[in-house]
């Protein structure tokens, strides 16, 4: 019996997203090591969440260090010192005015969930407002105002109001800018079904990740930020898979122009442990003692392993590392899109790289099988690499931010491949049987 089939027989699907038949036994750098023995390139870093690659010194010293001398296992009923130099060092790292504090959990689900309970608590306003395509979590509240197509039939917020994303590869049919439809349709809602006085919060995205790995256009964010505080609305703004360097600045939304009230962080800020973490007002985070808080939030162990990404993004200047590399991975698959009609468009910042495959450049379908057997090739070529968007047609570049120029040019020749053996009709469609991807 195989390790995946062993997988299939005991791990419940519910917490299941599988493309291909992948089966990891170890990793190092920016490789997996699967059961025969392969080591393909890793074009996702667990969605991001592998921010060091795997195997990082740093980051397995850090762990090692902790677990050996545990300043105990939880915050819950006392202070420890790996929590509280973590929350001190992201206070540090997050702009932000005022009296502020942190609040740690183990994803950037529970992140975004304790966030939605605090800002209604505190502010005493009933009404969210988020993205159609967002994904802000897969538990309890951060499901509820999320806007991703892969959680129909879950219950929705009872004041959640949804608004489109604003796209510039997909731009209103009536020809207004995408950022200025958006915004007429806020300013409308406001002013009918929607009081502005009753919403606590606008959860946005710098980048759209499983929406598309969408980039808003130019002065969007800035525009929404100004209305938000006419408003007196909070901006939340979930950095969990674009942020800590991976869009080429230490925050995502540093290239907005823009200062969120409320910045929610995960997946690489453990590096492949959980833990995530919030960043706001005092008025929120403290409005209420006991209110949010499960028994192994900032233990030591996941704690130590965020210090030390920290550290590792600070003194090897990854952000700017990404950013380099990202540029010239983009440009490779740029120079790839004027030779290949699948891609309809690439996009992204620095390590977040979105390449859009369609059926028709000029009508813009979404090319879902064409992608899902595009995946399916890559893993056979060597390379692991995820889809994303409301039709799952794009592909998610989001690699360890340790990627090389070398790994970066290896990882799109096996796009190139695939994409060449998909348009050619050389995969089988059977190679997608059992695998259900979003």
């Amino acid at each position: 019996m195989s390790l995946f089939e062993d997988d299939r027989r005991f791990n419940a699907r519910l917490q299941k997203l599988r493309f291909f038949p992948l089966a990891v036994t170890g990793g190092a750098g920016c490789r997996l090591r699967d059961e025969s023995g392969r080591e393909p390139l890793d074009f996702s870093a667990a969605w991001g969440a592998a921010s060091l690659g795997y195997g990082h010194p740093a980051l397995a010293g850090a762990v090692a260090e902790a677990a050996r001398d545990p300043a105990g296992a939880s915050i819950l009923s006392g202070a420890t010192a790996p929590a509280t130099r973590l929350a001190e060092c992201l206070l540090e790292l997050t702009p932000g005015t005022g009296e502020r504090r942190v609040w740690i959990g183990h994803s950037g689900s529970d992140a975004n969930e304790a966030t939605v309970r605090a800002v209604k608590l505190a502010t005493g306003r009933p009404r969210i407002l988020a993205f159609e395509g967002a994904y802000h979590g897969g538990i309890g509240h951060s499901m509820a105002v999320s806007g991703h197509v892969a959680q129909e039939g879950v219950d929705k917020d009872p004041g959640l109001t949804l608004v489109p994303y604003p796209d510039p590869y997909r731009p209103p049919r009536d020809g207004q800018a995408p950022g200025a439809a958006v915004l007429a349709r806020l300013e409308a809602l406001f002013a009918t079904t929607v009081p502005p006085e009753e919403v606590a919060a606008f959860f946005i995205e710098p980048i759209q990740a499983d929406g598309g790995l969408i980039v808003p256009p130019e002065g969007f964010l800035r525009d929404l930020a100004a209305l938000c505080r006419r408003h007196g609305i909070l901006l939340v703004c979930d950095e969990v898979k674009v942020g800590l360097a991976r869009s080429g600045t230490l925050h995502c939304f540093e290239q907005e122009g823009i200062a969120p009230d409320i910045v929610t962080l995960g997946k690489g800020l453990g590096g492949g442990l959980p833990v995530s973490a919030a960043v706001g007002p005092a008025e929120i985070f403290d409005a209420a003692p006991a209110y949010s808080m499960q028994t192994l939030h900032g233990n030591p162990v996941c704690a130590s392993a965020a210090l030390a990404v920290l550290a590792e993004i600070e003194g090897e200047g990854l952000a700017a590392h990404a950013r380099e590399v990202g540029g010239h991975l983009a440009g490779a698959l740029r120079t790839l899109a004027d030779r290949q009609p699948l891609i309809g468009n690439v996009r992204g910042r620095g390590l977040a790289i979105g390449v859009e495959l369609v059926a028709d450049r000029t009508t813009r379908e979404p090319a879902t099988q064409a992608t899902a057997l595009a995946m399916a090739r890559c893993f056979e070529l060597g390379l692991v690499v995820y889809c994303v968007g409301m039709h799952s047609n794009v592909l998610e570049i989001t690699p360890p931010l340790v990627l090389t120029r070398e790994d970066a040019e290896e990882g799109a020749a096996i796009i190139a491949h695939a994409l060449e053996d998909v348009a050619a009709g050389r995969v089988d469609p059977a190679v997608l049987d059992g695998f259900d991807g979003w």
